[in-house]
């Protein structure tokens, strides 16, 4: 399937052109926000929007990186200095010169400017846009907008708020505003995206990738289970059924489909990030257009899948964590005697714990070369849905009903109902059942969204931080509650002379 044609920026040279002209043109230049804007203006400025996500410092490595400070994997990699910016995060001694916090702060930022450029487009004078594009488009800024302040909060805390374009000769000096300043943001355009954009069965062919409604509330529902979860678990139920009415049905969806090439036409994807393996584009610059994953998570040295550079190798402790007869481990990772990948027999010797990620992996008939991979990346998935509501019905005392949406994630893996589990004396209509779900539903989160980028948010989340301190303890991290905020990068401390920095840094 053809992948819509990332940009920064529309064409001003361009603006006669076709659609298809402006999805196509690189390299990009600037339009004036004042100009009349057409339809074909206003898909290009959005389709820019979307492009610090395919990055290496956001969904082609740094988010699936946070499982490696999540104590799911280990940076592997070539050793020495290769990766040393995520070890560094992982054992929690980075400091503000660290490159993995500067990498993850600057994308969003760059993606915010963008979708602020598109909403003053297309809500000011000289708008020639006809209402669907207009409408969608704007969907399409508020939830990307959205979905860049939520990655910042989670890492750094409250971050400035910066909603309107850029002017030349404006004080770029900005302060952080408050956590809470910034969540109440992030909800209001979470919720014009939702009323303004249409469902993902709508979109066909090239437009797979754009935000949808049931994306919108799949991360509306996130941020409530994030941000004062206990006045909001009624309405993340709300929003998991609406998105269950929407038409979704995890018995008919394959767990396999949301991973490598199989994931551009996931039944159960909610929101993705695409490629398009185009070697016109360097690999290894900002153009982004083939997917890191396979290449980076490969077996190293194995010739298994082209690239194989050996990242992001599964713990011993996760390994542990699978129950007899799970369905989802054989997809998920490599181990020795696991079935063979495209006709090759893991070798565990390839991989310092043992293990390798397997779930990412793209064969060599599908990308032959380290840069021609265009597997898309499943940012949102109606698994997750099905997960965040039992987790809320759960927190809100229902614990039986909220047994039902984890059994059908449960089903699917081949497990047993969770009922079965429940050791003996413990009723789940008790406090000690309820807790005891709890611990279950964030486990099920765990194996399910494995090394998809959702562990470290969870665990962050979860009790105010105090889980995830005494995961990390457990396993022997030196982790402190300050250290569950990354430092804000010393270049931005540098340049803004109203920043201020993290505690403990």
């Amino acid at each position: 399937m053809k992948k819509f044609k990332i940009l920064i920026i529309a064409a001003v040279a361009a603006l006669s052109a076709s659609c298809s002209d402006f999805l196509d043109s690189f390299p990009p230049y600037a339009v004036d926000i004042n100009v009349s804007v057409t339809d074909s203006v206003a898909i290009a400025l959005t389709n820019g929007c979307y492009v610090p996500l395919q990055s290496s410092n956001l969904y082609n490595q740094r988010i699936w990186s946070l499982d490696i400070i999540a104590g799911n994997s280990e940076v592997g990699a070539g050793g020495g200095e290769d990766g040393i910016e995520t070890v560094q995060c992982a054992n929690f001694a980075a400091d503000a010169s660290n490159a993995f916090a500067l990498y993850i702060w600057r994308s969003p930022w760059v993606g915010i400017g963008q979708c602020n450029t598109v909403i003053k487009s297309l809500t000011g004078e000289g708008n020639r846009t006809s209402a669907d594009i207009r409408q969608r488009s704007l969907g399409e800024a508020y939830f990307l907008r959205a979905h860049y302040y939520y990655i910042l909060v989670r890492l750094f805390g409250g971050v400035p708020l910066i909603l309107e374009p850029h002017e030349a000769d404006d004080d770029i000096n900005s302060e952080r505003a408050s956590l809470d300043a910034c969540y109440q943001q992030i909800v209001k355009d979470c919720n014009e995206a939702i009323s303004l954009l249409p469902e993902k069965r709508s979109y066909t062919g090239a437009d797979y990738n754009r935000a949808s409604k049931e994306a919108a509330m799949c991360m509306l529902a996130d941020i409530y289970l994030t941000w004062n979860p206990e006045s909001h678990y009624q309405e993340v139920v709300n929003l998991c059924d609406d998105i269950a009415d929407l038409g979704y049905d995890l018995s008919q969806c394959v767990y396999a489909d949301n991973f490598g090439m199989r994931a551009e036409t996931s039944q159960e994807a909610l929101f993705t990030v695409g490629y398009s393996g185009d070697t016109q584009y360097d690999f290894w610059s900002g153009d982004n257009q083939s997917s890191w994953l396979s290449a980076f998570m490969g077996p190293r040295n194995s010739g298994m899948v082209a690239g194989a550079y050996g990242w992001n190798q599964p713990t011993e402790e996760f390994m542990s964590q699978w129950e007899e007869g799970d369905l989802r481990k054989d997809v998920t990772v490599l181990y020795d005697g696991c079935p063979a990948f495209e006709g090759v027999t893991y070798d565990p010797g390839n991989s310092n714990t043992g293990y390798n990620v397997r779930k990412f992996l793209v064969s060599k008939s599908d990308s032959p070369e380290y840069n021609t991979s265009a597997a898309d990346f499943v940012v949102y998935r109606y698994a997750d849905v099905l997960l965040k509501k039992a987790e809320a019905l759960n927190e809100l005392g229902e614990t039986e009903d909220a047994c039902v949406p984890l059994n059908i994630v449960r089903k699917r893996a081949g497990l047993p109902d969770i009922e079965t589990l429940v050791p003996a004396g413990i009723s789940l209509d008790s406090q000690e059942g309820q807790e005891w779900l709890r611990e279950r539903i964030i486990h099920e989160r765990r194996m399910e969204l494995a090394f998809e980028g959702h562990r470290w948010f969870d665990m962050i989340r979860l009790n105010n931080g105090e889980y995830a301190l005494d995961f990390l303890q457990e396993i022997g991290k030196n982790a402190t509650k300050n250290r569950l905020l990354l430092p804000i990068p010393l270049t931005e401390i540098d340049s803004n002379d109203l920043m201020e920095q993290n505690p403990g840094y």
